[in-house]
């Protein structure tokens, strides 16, 4: 009989950074449901393991080994009432922060609450028994297990996190008879960096970016942190229209990115360094680093690109003052990043009158020292693909990503400082939605709203978006398409005049031309604006089309003919059959 690994992935997972982290004391206690997790430890020399019928006790025992040798335990039990009986143990770890973590074995969560026997509800736990508690289901695909890896390392840094104290992981099991695995498969280890702790050495003759998700704004002190640290390794600095970083190194991928047709090996950086929050730039999902630093004072593992390896739990400015060095400034990535985006600016085509084409013409045009607030999907990604003057102060509403709250979100901005222009650009779903807040009695003459009506969500006609394959029957359900007015000229205009708005309009670019001067003009108004541009959604879709075709370098070309032809999940397929 084979007396090896289980076949269970998220066993075999778990093992495997129990092992990385050197956790070695196991306590087994009798079942059937543990047996996968238990057999893969017994037969491993790197684990002392110890039995204990009594599950009481085991977590007693646990509480000894703890204390005396300094080192985290783990506990293995069955289904049914097993764990029930490591409260007591656990409520003793948990006052005296001891490291011990309960792993119980578990049948399919799905069963509970159906009469299945032997299994009980462990979704939730007492407050002072536990730290943190956490599912470990079956992994059956990368994605799977990528978040297996997310859950254990979690999990075991919580052992030590903050003081420490008792972990729960509740392990799901398929009860697979198989223990012929050799060889343990590898899995990732996180680490987690606190400021009193050594520091891993920056990779040297790399490329290293740093990404900043939405963030509030920088400080002169943190701006200048992260200058001197882009001199010293040669860094640059991606961002979008929420980072709010304004320094020497600021870089923004989206156009460049987001080009079907040129590889994005140029501008991928070795490592990239997270800082921020979300962030609406799905074009840096292509521009995937080798490794990922996540650097922020709430310490968890937040790991958007699938490549995280250490985590920073402290301040920013902390983390890029310990990285600076004495030394020539370098910029050779930051220059070369900057010339692709030039090439990129200079290879543009006339593009259609659509959103995209207005943030091009205007992005000049937004008076420094002002607020620019874009709503999500559409006016997010095309004033992404372009820079805004740097005096400009940025945001969207990218925390909870919807569009009930674009409108109200730039009003309350410019209630803050009422002789500052605020500016905003949504599109008509996100401004109905929206549109009682402009009857509002505290809006002030510094607010100015431009209104993309295209008379539905653009966002669904994009050529490679899910909806489009459906053309016109997506207006229906998916799109929206047809409410408020259905583009009426008249709608919005009576609507704004008699709430006391300057209300302006444009259907072309001739007589968006015309306005847009008047819109992002400096000087003060006399009331607030809204100028409502009508675009057309088949330009829209043509003009995101035009724009990410501009490069070309040939890499591309196959790929993007496939996904064309194919569509995106057949493409996907062939490429990891072509891959095998």
């Amino acid at each position: 009989m084979d007396k090896f690994y289980s076949a269970e992935r998220n066993v075999q997972i778990l093992v495997a950074l129990l092992k990385a982290y050197g956790i070695r004391y196991v306590i087994a206690s009798p079942g059937t449901t543990n047996i996968n997790f238990v057999a893969s430890v017994q037969f491993d020399p790197f684990f002392k393991v110890f039995s204990s019928v009594d599950e009481r006790s085991a977590a007693y025992l646990a509480c000894g080994i703890a204390s005396e040798s300094g080192e985290p335990v783990v506990l293995s039990c069955t289904g049914a009432t097993a764990s029930r009986n490591y409260v007591s143990g656990l409520t003793e770890a948990y006052y005296r922060k001891l490291p011990i973590l309960a792993v119980t074995s578990t049948q399919n969560p799905m069963r509970v609450g159906h009469l299945v026997p032997q299994v009980i509800d462990r979704s939730r736990q007492q407050a002072d028994t536990v730290v943190e508690s956490l599912l470990l289901p079956m992994a059956r695909n990368k994605e799977q297990e990528w978040d297996c890896e997310i859950r254990v390392n979690k999990a075991l840094l919580a052992l030590t996190r903050h003081g420490g104290g008792p972990v729960h992981i509740n392990l799901e099991t398929a009860y697979n008879q198989d223990f012929s695995l050799r060889e343990l498969p590898p899995a990732r280890r996180i680490w987690r960096i606190m400021p009193h702790e050594e520091f891993p050495p920056m990779p040297q003759n790399k490329k290293i970016g740093i990404f900043v998700g939405a963030h509030q704004p920088f400080s002169q002190e943190l701006t200048d942190a992260v200058d001197a640290f882009c001199a010293s390794h040669d860094a640059v600095v991606f961002c979008d229209v929420t980072s709010g970083y304004h320094g020497k190194y600021e870089f923004h991928p989206a156009l460049v990115a987001s080009q079907f047709d040129w590889g994005k090996e140029p501008i991928r950086p070795n490592l990239m360094i997270h800082i921020g929050e979300v962030s609406g730039d799905y074009s840096m999902d292509v521009v995937v680093a080798d490794d990922l630093w996540r650097v922020s004072p709430d310490g968890e593992l937040r790991d958007r690109f699938k490549r995280l390896s250490h985590v920073f739990e402290m301040e920013e400015i902390t983390f890029f003052k310990h990285y600076i060095t004495d030394g020539q400034p370098r910029s050779a990535y930051y220059e070369a990043c900057r010339g692709y985006y030039q090439q990129a600016m200079e290879a543009l085509p006339e593009l259609p009158f659509s959103n995209v084409w207005i943030a091009q013409q205007s992005v000049g045009r937004v008076p420094e020292g002002t607020t620019l607030h874009v709503g999500i999907l559409n006016s997010l990604r095309c004033w992404s693909y372009f820079e805004l003057p740097k005096g400009v102060t940025t945001a969207c509403n990218v925390g909870g990503f919807g569009i009930d709250g674009d409108v109200s979100t730039l009003i309350g901005a410019s209630l803050v400082n009422p002789d500052r222009l605020c500016f905003a650009v949504v599109g008509d779903l996100a401004f109905f939605y929206d549109l009682n807040v402009l009857g509002n009695r505290h809006v002030g003459n510094n607010v100015r709203i431009m209104l993309i009506n295209n008379g539905r969500g653009t966002e669904f006609h994009n050529s490679d978006h899910p909806a489009s394959r459906f053309g016109a029957d997506g207006d229906c359900f998916m799109a929206a398409a047809g409410h408020f007015g259905n583009k009426s000229p008249e709608l919005v205009k009576h609507y704004a005049q008699d709430l006391g708005y300057n209300y302006m309009s444009a259907s072309s670019k001739e007589e968006y031309l015309a306005v847009c001067d008047t819109f992002f003009s400096p000087q003060p108004s006399d009331r607030p604006m809204v100028l409502e541009v009508f675009t057309d959604s088949d330009d829209e879709s043509h003009a995101i089309r035009l724009l990410r075709n501009a490069m070309t370098d040939g890499t591309g070309s196959v790929k993007q003919l496939a996904r064309s032809v194919l569509g995106n999940k057949l493409t996907s397929k062939i490429g990891r059959m072509i891959k095998h």
